[in-house]
């Protein structure tokens, strides 16, 4: 058990080390320290060196499944804080907040919950190989860009340095709410989520 603690002490301490910066090249590896999320206070911030072993393309398709599961997490975030505070949808208001909530949902809840999962992981996708779309959208402008054509909301007539300010803002945004609802789950299970929440 202690040799656990160990390592894991071990490992998250090297975390805070620098990132030594080795001046070899491979045909993979890419300069990713240049993308929107490389930015204060950490950085550009590869700690165990992981990027020398893809391309851009692989680049790009983790920074969509971060930018997903930041999305996820800022609604899960809002979601349990919503519950928490007792507001509730009509004919929901005997079902408790947080985990307590997965064994009270009835199934069709369920059922409707998957039903919607599965239309949002098809909706929210680059549908440029789509039949039907549009022969003008040549495609997502960077990863997480699910206007596909259709919705604009003046996001083509800003600068490109607001565009790339918004982008890092909403990743941010993503990261914070990725470690906030960990932190609510964590303190649900240890039982004192109401020692810090109002």
């Amino acid at each position: 058990m202690k040799s656990v603690i160990f390592a894991t002490l071990l490992a998250s301490a090297s975390a805070f080390a620098p990132a030594s910066q080795s001046a070899s090249s491979t045909a993979l590896k890419a300069d990713f320290s240049k993308e929107v999320g490389a930015q204060v206070p950490l950085g550009y911030f590869d700690p165990a060196g992981l990027s020398e072993y893809f391309d851009q393309d692989d680049f790009d398709r983790l920074r969509g499944v971060e930018i997903k599961h930041g999305r996820i997490a800022m609604l899960a975030v809002v979601g349990y804080l919503t519950t928490y505070a007792g507001v509730r949808f009509p004919g929901a208001d005997d079902i408790p907040c947080g985990f307590a909530a997965l064994s009270a949902l009835p199934g069709m809840v369920w059922a409707q919950m998957i039903a919607t999962l599965f239309i949002m992981e098809y909706a929210n996708r680059d549908q440029k190989d789509t039949p039907g779309v549009s022969a003008s959208w040549s495609g997502s402008e960077f990863p997480g860009d699910f206007r596909n054509g259709a919705l604009d909301f003046g996001w083509d007539k800003q600068s490109d340095a607001w565009k790339l300010q918004k982008r890092a803002v909403e990743l941010n945004n993503g990261r914070a709410a990725q470690m906030g609802i960990l932190g609510l789950m964590v303190h649900e299970q240890l039982g004192n989520v109401d020692a810090i929440l109002p």
